[in-house]
């Protein structure tokens, strides 16, 4: 008969083994939680190793993930397709069991994590996604969407300020499916944290609205068990348990201190935690016996076979609600999203209105969130700037979660943690706005999505320094840049409501990439397009002259409307051949072959000139050393936009003098 330290110490040994065999990695944390995981693993958490992606399963995230041993762990010793020569090869080139756990390479990883404070993040995201789904789904004995999320948590989580921003909204949203566990062990990489952590953190959730269990034993299974009984007790509170564990559990010279936290435990100690666990079995062997107490396979199935039975008379009963959601877990657009992206650019066209990119953007939502029941947006706190809400729009409150707009409050970084955990959920394709220079707040999230490949869509209004007087602190230079300088993070900027309509498409349609939305504060006047479908392409001829072109301005967003008035003037007084190329899409642009990248901007055409209100290196590529860029090297000024370009030199003037100094070259 397995007790359960023997199932626990499976977990402890197996990320000893692989950490001691890799000469890198965390085993602190996974001694240290390991009961907490045995009694949740094989007491409550409803999963299908057989089938990972079973809609109904639990959700558990480590968001201390630096203990990613503990997770590979599990997932092995359950039954996913995880293999002792995976474990083996942890943290080797293109591994399936990566330093920290990461969505898309490790099969039974629901996210990415790693960076602290992000999982519990995600959590929250998949909790509320789980309630809104349960609201819009559900009837009468039939709660088709059911099931808990499950987050790990550190000490570091606790200190790294998103998990205030998210932990704050979880309580407010009442999210009582969300139940997390607080790894109380003392110590981080520097140390012991009385130094610089002495929160009362049970109050602190409290404050939030949460339900606090404290003073939980986390090597006492039957504390535990007990402990999340009372957590699936809660109706109204997410769920904070408190767990007082130690760090480095069973090693007789280093549990308790920083020494284990990140460094393997070597030969010599880890011989003297086999005596004092007894343990005495080789690195990485598992008697069958415990493998047969931890095997996850068929108890899954017989969680599937129960709700695939409620789902069949649920479909029965509402055929129609079934199909529906069949169709958004599967990420299926409706079957008139493109007839309804046709009819907006058709409308759009027949009543051109010179209006700023962000109301355009609010248009296109208008247009699409009746037809798209899964458009969940959002905005951190500037709805009436960014105009992310649609009119149709209805707001999520605490009392009502029947709506598809979310008040994330003055919360960036959350937001765009969150909206990942929604995505991942599936069922939504979120979206949520804030000015562009605060994306610096959020950053790390959108990174996130972008190593993750999910469909996350970030609005971004005020791009520019045209947004005036509130000045350099509110005014993006760097910030266009380093987005698109982010791998697989799709970037638009539009010019005019078409361009921005096609963007929305984009974005929708790219179910396996984040998107950013750049849209404009001022009005910028509508272009006229001879052929919508070239803009899917990122970049595209917006106008051209007879005659081959003697030199190609290239514009994205605000500053189109500059190059195609000086293409104008050169073309009237200077008598050049010009071609105006509008940008939307830089990393779209570069996705097509190349035979079309050199039908627009040709190499053997060196005069070219490139225009925008950010920083100028990414242009580079584009006009070469040979070519200008008229863009910023400098923060911007507080003062009204028009004066703010001319200050700057981003003009229609300015492109017409800098295109007169390819005069020589030309008549040469």
């Amino acid at each position: 008969m397995t007790t359960r330290r023997e199932l626990a110490n499976c977990i402890r040994f197996l990320a000893i083994d692989a950490v001691q065999n890799a000469n890198s990695g965390h085993p602190g944390m996974p001694m240290g939680m390991a009961d907490i995981a045995e009694v949740l693993w094989n007491d409550f958490l409803k999963h299908s190793p057989a089938h990972p992606n079973w809609p109904n399963r639990d959700r558990f995230i480590l968001s201390n993930g630096h203990g990613s041993m503990l997770q590979y762990a599990l997932l092995h010793l359950t039954g996913y397709e995880l293999s002792l020569e995976d474990l083996k090869n942890f943290r080797q080139l293109h591994s399936k069991t990566p330093g920290h756990p990461e969505y898309g390479i490790t099969i039974g990883v629901e996210t990415t994590t790693g960076p602290l404070g992000q999982g519990i993040a995600h959590g929250v995201g998949l909790a509320l996604a789980e309630k809104l789904l349960a609201q819009q789904f559900n009837r009468d004995n039939f709660n088709i969407v059911d099931h808990h999320t499950y987050v790990f948590m550190g000490d570091g989580c606790m200190m790294e300020g998103i998990s205030h921003e998210v932990c704050s909204l979880a309580g407010t949203w009442q999210l009582n499916k969300l139940i997390a566990f607080w790894d109380d062990n003392n110590i981080s990489i520097d140390g012991d944290v009385n130094g610089w952590f002495r929160d009362n953190t049970p109050e602190r959730f409290r404050a939030y609205g949460w339900h606090v269990i404290e003073h939980v034993d986390g090597h006492d299974p039957e504390k535990i068990k007990a402990a999340i009984s009372e957590a699936h007790q809660s109706t109204d509170k997410p769920v904070l348990i408190c767990t007082k564990t130690i760090i480095g559990f069973g090693s007789p010279n280093k549990a308790a201190s920083h020494e284990v936290h990140g460094s393997p435990l070597g030969e010599t100690e880890i011989k003297a935690v086999r005596e004092n666990l007894n343990w005495s079995h080789a690195p990485f062997e598992i008697p069958q016996e415990y493998y047969s107490s931890w095997n996850a396979k068929q108890k899954g199935l017989d969680f599937e076979k129960k709700w695939q039975s409620l789902f069949l008379d649920y479909s029965k009963k509402y055929p129609e609600l079934a199909a529906e959601f069949k169709r958004r877990i599967h990420h299926k657009l409706p079957a008139n999203f493109q007839s309804t992206i046709e009819s907006a650019l058709d409308k759009f066209k027949n009543n051109p209105e010179n209006i700023a990119s962000r109301k355009a953007s609010q248009n296109c939502i208008n247009a699409l969130v009746p037809i798209l029941p899964e458009f969940l947006g959002g905005s951190a706190d500037l709805t009436g700037s960014n105009l992310t809400m649609a009119k149709t729009a209805k707001a999520i409150t605490p009392d009502d979660f029947s709506g598809n707009y979310i008040y994330y409050g003055v919360r960036e970084f959350g937001m765009s943690a969150i909206m990942c955990g929604i995505s991942l959920h599936g069922g939504f394709i979120p979206f949520g706005g804030t000015f562009l220079t605060f994306c610096d707040y959020a950053r790390n999230a959108v990174r996130l999505a972008a190593l993750m490949k999910i469909r996350v869509i970030f609005v971004y209004s005020h791009d520019s320094i045209g947004l005036g007087e509130d000045g350099p602190t509110h005014q993006p230079v760097e910030h266009i840049g380093m987005l698109r300088l982010t791998p697989g993070l799709s970037l638009w900027r539009p010019c005019d409501p078409i361009e921005t309509m096609v963007a929305w498409q984009a974005s929708i349609e790219n179910m396996n990439k984040p998107t950013c939305l750049l849209l404009s504060r001022q009005n910028l006047p509508q272009k006229i397009h001879t052929d919508i479908n070239l803009i899917k392409k990122g970049g595209y001829i917006l106008s051209d002259s007879d005659q081959s072109p003697e030199i190609i301005l290239i514009a994205t967003g605000s500053e189109v409307y500059l190059a195609t008035e000086a293409a104008k003037i050169l073309r009237e007084t200077h008598h050049k051949s010009v071609r105006v190329v509008s940008m939307p899409s830089v990393d779209v642009f570069l996705s097509q072959d190349e035979n079309y990248q050199e039908s627009v901007l040709p190499r053997n055409i060196k005069n070219k000139i490139a225009i925008e209100a950010g920083a100028k290196d990414i242009w580079y590529r584009f006009v070469g050393l040979e070519g200008k860029i008229i863009g910023m090297d400098t923060f911007g000024e507080s003062a009204p936009a028009p004066e703010i370009y001319k200050a700057l030199g981003i003009t229609v003037e300015n492109i017409v003098q800098t295109a007169s100094t390819f005069s020589q070259k030309i008549n040469a």
